[in-house]
């Protein structure tokens, strides 16, 4: 499930985080970095393994003659499998979709652990050009959900990003601190540098992150997704957010931004931020989509075949643009 555990229900730990910051021993918060490359990244039947021979869990939902591929970018605590039944809608409209397990969640060999912003984005931006290489000639479109998103804009907003035809965000993660209260960053800093192992859950919080209680409860079943996070994946996580609430001016490439009015895990206030950032930069070729019915798990909700039809028709759109755009090129 996209951030299962939102800052605010950190409150409910204060009084204990207290006391275990007086007993802490001030355990050193880690990161898992990558190690030296040791080869070239590939794609392999069901996995993909990067230049520094980690191998994520990989799906792929194959379309016959594709009119253009979405690789999609599963949210914190969530896995590749997030994208199925979207995929499965998507076949049907000739687009074929890529997903692959992030490092540290779904089944990665470290489960639980932040690998920092840059292994994020260059793990994109490999990725990519592996998919393209393996359709040339295809469009191909990055789609991020929750953290997702934020991989995305920060992959998307720095120098050597991969060439895509679109980006889609959809409820993208971008609460930085700036529009977090001040306790909720004091107690988390605090956290990080004390106790940075210890796992926060988002038990007796009254959030739905969507109104498809089917969908969630299997999801509360599934073994890979994360239900105990570690306190420095939070701390990672806000980081990637703070770039990616940072970063939304430089984002100039074709880009769908989607967004529940009902979600209670991103706040509408970062959100907004962003979009003003977002069509401040380059407006012409940005579309900020809401949905008065929707959650933050927009993909999965119950209206989701609307969420659905609106992406194969955005893509549809860009499609023809590019075309025009190419034509009186010539």
């Amino acid at each position: 499930m996209s951030v299962v555990l939102p800052l605010s229900g950190l409150m409910r730990r204060w009084l204990s985080a207290f006391f275990l910051v007086l007993v802490a021993s001030g355990c050193a918060p880690t990161l898992v970095a990558p190690v030296p490359l040791v080869g070239s990244a590939r794609l392999e039947d069901n996995r993909f393994v990067t230049a520094d021979g980690e191998a994520l869990a990989l799906s792929v939902w194959p379309a016959e003659q594709p009119k253009a591929i979405v690789i999609a970018l599963h949210g914190f605590n969530d896995y590749r499998r997030f994208f199925a039944t979207p995929a499965e809608y998507l076949q049907t409209q000739r687009i074929a979709s890529y997903a692959y397990d992030q490092r540290g969640f779904g089944e990665s060999r470290t489960p639980g652990r932040w690998a920092g912003d840059d292994t994020y984005a260059d793990d994109l931006g490999q990725f990519t050009r592996l998919v393209q290489a393996r359709h040339p000639g295809v469009p191909v479109y990055l789609l991020g959900e929750s953290m997702g998103g934020a991989v995305v804009v920060n992959a998307m907003t720095r120098p050597g990003k991969p060439a895509v035809a679109g980006v889609i965000l959809a409820a993208p993660a971008v609460w930085g601190r700036d529009t977090m209260p001040w306790y909720q960053t004091s107690l988390l800093w605090t956290l990080y540098h004390t106790v940075p192992w210890m796992t926060l859950t988002g038990k007796g919080l009254k959030i739905m992150p969507s109104d498809n209680i089917e969908m969630l409860r299997a999801l509360g079943r599934d073994p890979l997704v994360i239900k105990e996070t570690r306190v420095d994946a939070i701390y990672g996580l806000t980081n990637l957010m703070d770039n990616a609430l940072g970063a939304a001016e430089k984002l100039d490439d074709e880009t769908l931004l989607l967004y529940g009015q009902k979600d209670q895990i991103v706040p509408a206030e970062p959100t907004n931020l962003f979009v003003e950032g977002l069509l401040s930069g380059r407006p012409d070729n940005k579309t900020v989509a809401y949905y008065q019915n929707g959650y933050h798990m927009l993909l999965r909700d119950l209206q989701a075949p609307v969420i659905w039809r609106d992406i194969n028709a955005w893509i549809d759109h860009t499609l023809h643009r590019a075309e025009v755009q190419a034509a009186n090129r010539l």
